[in-house]
């Protein structure tokens, strides 16, 4: 049995009932207080960062692809941008 005072317990199961009820509403409206506390207004809103997520992966994609070609491989780093380079990759690709 619950009771908001010490001395006092309810008898009843109405009385249980009621009180329990109280209980889980003050909870709730506990609940709710807090959670309209934790809202905030975000800085960095969600479609920026889709679009600042898909330029760094654009990014590294470039970047890998000039790390693979240049580097690893024997082609100058700047031909990856070319479009004639991966005409002669698909080419090879499809052979």
């Amino acid at each position: 049995m619950m009771a908001t005072d010490r001395n006092h317990k309810p008898t009843s199961r109405r009385a249980v009932k009621q009180q329990k009820n109280s209980v889980k509403r003050e909870q709730r409206q506990a609940k709710k207080r807090k959670s309209e506390q934790k809202m905030r207004k975000r800085i960095f809103p969600l479609w920026l960062r889709i679009i600042v997520v898909l330029a760094l992966a654009f990014g590294a994609l470039i970047a890998g692809a000039m790390i693979g070609y240049g580097i690893i491989g024997d082609g100058e780093p700047k031909d990856v941008i070319n479009v004639d380079t991966w005409k002669h990759i698909i080419n090879i690709v499809k052979g």
